[in-house]
């Protein structure tokens, strides 16, 4: 059976055929980087994680890419408050980011590209735009012009008077029409701004995105990620930026998480009911997390409660017993036990397999996978009734078992502290990775470790490391 994915472009499942045959592009939103991030932040980075550890388990080598907004007003404001420089700002945070996902188990991306080190790109290809007439200078200001773009509001499957009638303009903005917005910002007096043909300035949000994409992947990319509420306005202008300068089309497929909400309530800074990521990994185990936000569907509002955690907590522990019992069976069985009964059994347990793929392959259905894993979970138990067990029939449930949570990003035990040749050979590595231009992969280790609390200094005398 073929992976099919929900495209939000076209509202429908659609059988997924990346551009080339054994390649995915794969572009998410990440954060922008002022504060801690929530649970909500938390849900697209396991989610979309657990697409690509399937993808890559059917075959597919995916360049991910999530990128980081290290400028914005936000930033700007935190760091006013907060007395500090933007730099030192959003640092501190995508610092603590990496932190927090990577306890949630999810891998390193292939590039972890900032707006500030794309700063070229970026006016390079609002230029583009202006030169092809989807956009203006106004007094240091740049807008892109969505009646210029023949297709706006195709993501969000609304017309353009309708988008029309709800937009407007802000005091002192000089925009030709309240749908225009804003590609380039004239630089406020003391604010960070970088040069460009048009002044001082910083980039607008959405046009990062697509200049991120279009570097590290291409002009059209297999798959664009991001949460429900990106859908529009962000999405929707990213679609009409890049199409408009490349005159091809932007993403594949189009696929959105849904919301969090908080005891039946739609999580809100505004409500004050968000639960920071970090706060709920320092009370509840990070796995446990994973597994709770994988066993609703994606594209389903999930409903998070404490007792709701609780039951997944106690779900997990089930999938964990059944295999810390086989491990102990194990030890008592032999190869004696009757051949056909075993051949039964492995049977079972590739049917369980095919399973799993089939609802995976279903718009990525973890919740169904997850019902899966129990049914398996269950005939394991039934197995271990058995007088004569095999230990052939044993290490192949334990196998799959392990296989088939890896592919949800879930271990069976928690991660152990790297010993300290294990991180001396990780170091050597990333310096090899470094002497060889490979910096995506050095960037790659120097997170891993940071992750597990391991700090790195690269010093005139060599790379140093210490634990945090």
């Amino acid at each position: 059976m073929a992976i099919t994915i929900y495209n939000t472009l076209t509202r429908e499942k659609e059988t997924f055929q990346p551009i080339n045959d054994d390649k995915v592009m794969m572009y998410v939103c990440g954060p922008t980087v002022y504060n801690y991030i929530h649970i909500g932040n938390a849900r697209p980075a396991i989610v979309f994680d657990t697409v690509r550890r399937y993808l890559e388990y059917k075959g597919y080598q995916v360049d991910y890419v999530l990128n980081f907004t290290d400028v914005d007003d936000k930033i700007i404001n935190a760091a006013n408050e907060m007395g500090e420089d933007v730099e030192r700002i959003a640092n501190r945070f995508i610092d603590a980011y990496i932190e927090d996902v990577y306890a949630l188990g999810v891998k390193p991306a292939t590039y972890n590209p900032r707006v500030t080190e794309t700063m070229e790109d970026i006016i390079t290809f609002i230029q583009k735009l202006i030169d092809n007439g989807y956009a203006y200078e106004a007094d240091g200001d740049v807008y892109f012009k969505p009646r210029a773009f023949d297709g706006y509001g195709k993501l969000s499957h609304q017309s353009i008077d309708e988008l029309r009638s709800g937009a407007r303009i802000q005091i002192g903005e000089k925009k030709e029409d309240p749908l225009d917005f804003a590609l380039w910002k004239k630089a406020k007096p003391n604010e960070i701004a970088w040069e460009s043909p048009w002044g001082q300035g910083r980039p607008g949000w959405h046009i990062e995105c697509s200049a991120m994409a279009k570097k590290y992947l291409a002009e059209t990319i297999d798959i664009h990620a991001g949460g429900q509420d990106l859908t529009f306005p962000h999405h929707e202008n990213e679609i009409a930026q890049s199409e408009s300068m490349t005159g091809k089309p932007f993403a594949r497929y189009w696929m959105h998480n849904g919301y969090i909400n908080i005891d039946n309530e739609k999580m809100s800074k505004s409500l004050g009911n968000f639960v920071l990521t970090r706060e709920l990994i320092e009370k509840h185990d990070p796995q446990v997390i994973r597994f709770f936000m994988l066993s609703v569907h994606y594209r389903n509002p999930i409903n998070f409660t404490e007792e709701l955690l609780k039951s997944a907590e106690n779900s997990l522990e089930r999938i964990r017993t059944a295999y810390h019992n086989l491990e102990h069976r194990k030890k008592a069985s032999t190869n004696l036990a009757d051949s056909n009964q075993s051949d039964d059994w492995l049977t079972k347990i590739n049917t369980a397999k095919k399973q799993f793929e089939h609802e995976m392959d279903d718009d990525f259905n973890t919740a169904n996978a997850i019902s899966v894993l129990f049914d398996l979970t269950k005939e394991a138990n039934v197995y271990l009734q058995a007088k004569q067990t095999s230990t052939a029939v044993i290490e192949a449930f334990q196998e799959m078992i392990v296989s088939l949570l890896d592919v949800l990003g879930i271990q069976l035990e928690e991660e152990a502290d790297l010993l300290d040749e294990e991180v001396e050979s990780l170091i050597q590595e990333r310096n090899e990775a470094r002497k060889n231009r490979q910096f995506a992969r050095a960037d790659e280790i120097r997170d891993e470790l940071k992750a597990k609390n391991i700090i790195l200094e690269d010093t005139p005398q060599g790379t140093r490391w210490k634990r945090g």
